[in-house]
């Protein structure tokens, strides 16, 4: 594991981001790109901070553990937005902001006199990326919006789950992470805009059109054939064999060699190589209609096997398997370590935690997990010294007045 935490020159090095919100979607954009190097200040209402250092599972000390990884490589400031000098000190910031980072219920920015048209007029290089659940317009924009709503009306809980019962959730809030990777994408080409015209402008990342973004040719089959994807459980309907199989040894083994010249290198593996060319099995649309018959002869065959040697005799033969991994796995397997998959870093309480590194790997200019999430209020005084240059009374004074 990568234990490495000492700074680096990173690619976003540059970059000052403000991080206004709580929960996930926003922060996990504010996440992508402090992981880069971008200068992120979190700003947390005084005494409470984002919620997330609540959710989760906690440590024995009773630390939510979570908060370490999406408040990972940002600094936090406590700032009372409500507060009419907190939305002074506020704009203050952002004339020398980069991005702002905002996940609020669309309105709320414009109700404390922070809006987009306000703000730039402040800075007219600032890139506001707003983060919600059903986008900053249309009928809907005014109501709340988590993951698990936004994932259903964005396609993704419909085709979830078996047939003869109801759809089910994945087990993360991946609407939300989606939503954040795409607003982190939608700053850097805004950035990259800015870079060649000087002007900024809003980034608007709705978590129901993340969901629906990554739903392939849903639409589009219904619109032109009248075909209305189901839930299918395991299987692609008409990928096959593609399909998580049980071994001897009670695990499970995911194989896909849908593909003709995989299907016949599996077919050889198992002993059958007739099957290549059975007319049932020896196209990709024969394949697809015989799906569940062919998956019972491939299961018939994994089940006489323990599924680290079906792992090691397929990868040999070239066709895709895998195990399939809960926690543990990870932390133990070869290939995650090779590729520093997992990182570790000191926690607030100096033990070494491991958690995932920075993705994608970039071959120059590669991102870093510099620290855990931040304490709450760690870095208000060091933000308003270094980015405002207030003095010791001015800070007293806000944090008399519980600004700060």
């Amino acid at each position: 594991m990568n234990t490495n935490t000492q700074p680096k020159s990173l690619p976003l090095a540059d970059v000052k981001v403000l991080e206004l919100g709580q929960l996930i979607a926003g922060p996990y954009c504010g996440q992508v790109l402090a992981d880069f190097g971008a200068d992120v200040i979190k700003i947390e209402p005084p005494g409470k901070g984002d919620a997330m250092r609540q959710w989760g599972q906690a440590d024995e000390n009773g630390e939510p553990i979570w908060w370490n990884v999406i408040g990972r490589n940002k600094k936090s400031m406590t700032l009372d937005l409500r507060q009419p000098r907190g939305q002074e000190v506020l704009r203050e910031l952002v004339r020398q902001a980069d991005v702002l980072i905002e996940n609020f219920r669309p309105g709320t920015m414009e109700k404390w006199g922070l809006g987009y048209e306000a703000l730039s007029e402040i800075n007219p290089g600032l890139i506001m990326v707003r983060v919600s659940g059903f986008g900053q317009d249309g009928p809907y924009a005014e109501r709340a919006g988590y993951a698990s709503v936004c994932e259903a009306m964005g396609g993704l809980r419909y085709i979830c789950g078996y047939p003869d019962r109801p759809p089910v959730r994945v087990g993360i809030s991946l609407g939300d992470t989606l939503a954040g990777f795409h607003a982190a994408l939608g700053a850097l080409v805004a950035l990259h805009h800015r870079e060649r015209t000087g002007v900024g402008q809003i980034v608007d990342s709705a978590i129901y059109e993340s969901v629906f973004g990554m739903m392939e040719s849903l639409v589009s089959d219904y619109a032109l054939v009248g075909k209305v994807r189901e839930r299918s459980g395991s299987i692609l309907p008409g990928i096959a064999p593609s399909n998580a199989y049980p071994a001897r040894d009670g695990r499970d083994v995911v194989i896909g060699a849908n593909q003709d010249t995989v299907f016949r290198r599996l077919c050889e593996i198992m002993g059958q190589p007739e099957l290549a060319d059975d007319p049932a099995y020896a196209s990709h649309r024969a394949r697809g209609e015989n799906q569940l018959a062919l998956d019972e002869r491939v299961a018939a065959w994994t089940r006489q096997h323990d599924a680290d040697e079906i792992v090691a005799v397929l990868a040999r033969a070239g066709v895709p398997s895998g195990l399939v991994y809960s926690a543990p796995e990870m932390l133990e397997d070869p290939h995650f370590r090779a590729r520093e998959a997992i990182t570790e870093v000191p926690d607030r309480q100096g033990r070494m935690l491991p958690m995932q590194n920075v993705f994608p790997k970039l071959s120059a200019t590669p991102g870093q997990v510099r620290h855990v999430g931040p304490a709450l209020s760690e870095h208000t005084e060091e933000t308003l010294r270094d980015w405002l240059g207030l003095n010791p009374a001015e800070l007293a004074e806000l944090r008399a007045c519980g600004v700060i």
